[in-house]
């Protein structure tokens, strides 16, 4: 499928990008130039940066700014955009403003969709080795993975990935409790559980080193967060809780 065949795609179906950010000023920018080249609509919700996230997209035209007061988690940013997203679209692509992801890359998302299907399509992050990806975002991979599918999820490659495509608004109704970045291995919990179909597509990953390189995970605390979040979501499976939870 080229990039004509998903202007028939665009004529009957609608999509927008959002972009969560905090404190991202290094690399925000480029990843919203970059995702306007997409000719969809662009979200970015700016979740309580410190930095100068908000003054380096200020001065962008065609896009959306949503702002938190306060950092509320990636979770509750992604939310933030659905609830606006859902008015425009029918689709909402989920990208980081870190610059790992390549935004031309959601292209390969929607061409992922099946006919008459409305799945979660999880963009898996290919050559992680090659592209220098830190031992913790590997490990961290490979140990969502498995919780995830003990807790009644799918079995997929790339739980953590954060390129993915949501479809609106079902996606909003799956009643997900985590608002940090548990958010999105719940969600793929939940979809499951509602029946709605989750698969994956390949997609490239880049990861920045030295001074460029940004991230956010705090090993003691997301590890406790983690568990939390599995230990929930295991008990209402064993418990019968799932389908009311």
């Amino acid at each position: 499928m080229d990039d004509s065949d998903l202007s028939q795609i665009y004529k009957t179906e609608r999509f927008a990008v959002i972009i969560p950010a905090y404190n991202h000023d290094r690399k925000v920018a480029d990843v919203v130039r970059d995702t306007l080249k997409l000719d969809i609509p662009v979200f970015v919700v700016d979740d309580g940066s410190t930095d100068s996230t908000f003054d380096r997209i200020k001065g962008l035209n065609n896009i959306q700014i949503l702002r938190h007061p306060f950092n509320r988690g990636k979770g509750a940013a992604i939310m933030t955009g659905f609830a606006e997203a859902v008015t425009v679209a029918d689709w909402a692509i989920t990208l980081d403003a870190d610059g790992q992801h390549h935004p031309e890359d959601a292209k390969e998302l929607i061409r992922a969709i099946p006919k008459h299907q409305r799945p979660i399509v999880v963009g898996t992050r290919k050559g992680m080795m090659k592209a220098n990806a830190p031992w913790t975002s590997r490990f961290g991979r490979k140990f969502s993975n498995f919780w995830v599918w003990v807790s009644g999820g799918p079995h997929i490659t790339d739980s953590q990935s954060g390129f993915r495509l949501y479809p609106l608004p079902e996606s909003m109704d799956l009643n997900v409790k985590a608002r940090r970045f548990q958010f999105e291995v719940e969600v793929l919990v939940k979809a499951k559980r509602k029946r709605i179909p989750v698969i994956e597509t390949p997609v490239r990953v880049t990861y920045q080193q030295g001074p460029q390189k940004i991230s956010h995970f705090r090993p003691f605390v997301d590890f406790f967060r983690n568990f939390g979040t599995f230990s929930r979501l295991i008990t209402q499976r064993v418990f019968g809780l799932g389908k009311r939870n």
